[in-house]
């Protein structure tokens, strides 16, 4: 059992965990991710590594509450514990030899995003860094994102916080400032990834990319987490999370994304009055 040994919100619809997994946080890498159960009868869902301490053998998790586990995860308390908490899995982003990179993350993404920008600091990169959301009550990470960046950028999509804007304005604007960014790490929706790459391509700035797509297993085995990249068929939990942008077929991996969101809407409504009924 992995105890939760810390929670707390950092907005309405987002929440942060630590998570007492000491084998997992021993060789936890920025950009990894892990699969977790809230009970038995839980269904497994990926989590992207957001942190951890290895002193402490603690791996941070922060999750948005759209789903059925979710919703479940979310209403665990410190002290209480998850069935399973598995991994790392997934390949670690490649740090080495960057001397100038900009981070790019949207709403819930960004948690994902500021591992790898904590990791570039440490490791002495100049790290710019756009993070999108859709208003001010949506912000999360500004102190830690400061605290590891150069230069920090924050836009909104209603102005009531930053810039009024979409992440690839500023990031255009640098580029064509003369800003020699040797990589652009993208991580967010996949709408807002798929106009990064739009914006970095015609420049030729490298662009990475983290995915996210349907996952079971996280080994490979299930086929469910399948994107084309570069024409050929790579599996996110083995090949990646993070893919070459130029490369990603991202319409459809948009058009698989959506096949199973009608079934989690539901899921999701179930489990709230689930817990609605438990209150009662």
């Amino acid at each position: 059992m992995f105890k939760i040994v810390n929670k707390r919100s950092l907005n309405p619809t987002v929440t942060l965990m630590d998570i007492e997994a000491p084998l997992v946080a021993k060789k936890a890498e920025a950009g990894q991710f892990i699969i977790l159960r809230t009970d038995e009868d839980g269904e497994r869902i990926p989590l992207t590594v957001a942190g951890f301490d290895r002193e402490k053998g603690t791996v941070r998790i922060i999750f948005q509450i759209v789903g059925a586990t979710t919703e479940k995860l979310n209403h665990k308390s410190v002290g209480e514990c998850l069935a399973d908490f598995a991994g790392p899995l997934g390949r670690p982003t490649e740090t080495d030899g960057l001397r100038k990179v900009c981070v790019v993350g949207g709403g819930v993404g960004c948690a994902i995003a500021l591992p790898i920008a904590e990791k570039l600091h440490k490791e002495g990169c100049e790290v710019h860094t756009i993070v999108g959301f859709r208003n001010k009550d949506l912000v999360i990470l500004e102190d830690e994102f400061k605290a590891c960046s150069s230069k920090l950028t924050i836009m909104t999509d209603d102005g009531s916080y930053g810039t009024k804007g979409v992440v690839t304005a500023p990031l255009k604007e640098a580029i064509e400032a003369g800003e020699n960014y040797d990589e652009v790490i993208a991580i967010g929706p996949l709408v807002m990834m798929k106009f990064v790459v739009a914006t970095t391509k015609p420049a030729g700035v490298k662009t990475v990319v983290s995915m996210n797509p349907i996952m079971i297993d996280g080994t490979g085995m299930c086929g469910g987490c399948r994107l084309t990249v570069g024409g050929q068929t790579k599996f996110a939990c083995v090949d990646g999370p993070d893919f070459d942008g130029f490369e990603v077929d991202f319409d459809e991996a948009m058009k698989r994304g959506a096949m199973y969101r009608d079934f989690e809407r539901h899921s999701y409504e179930e489990t709230c009055n689930l817990f609605k009924k438990e209150v009662q």
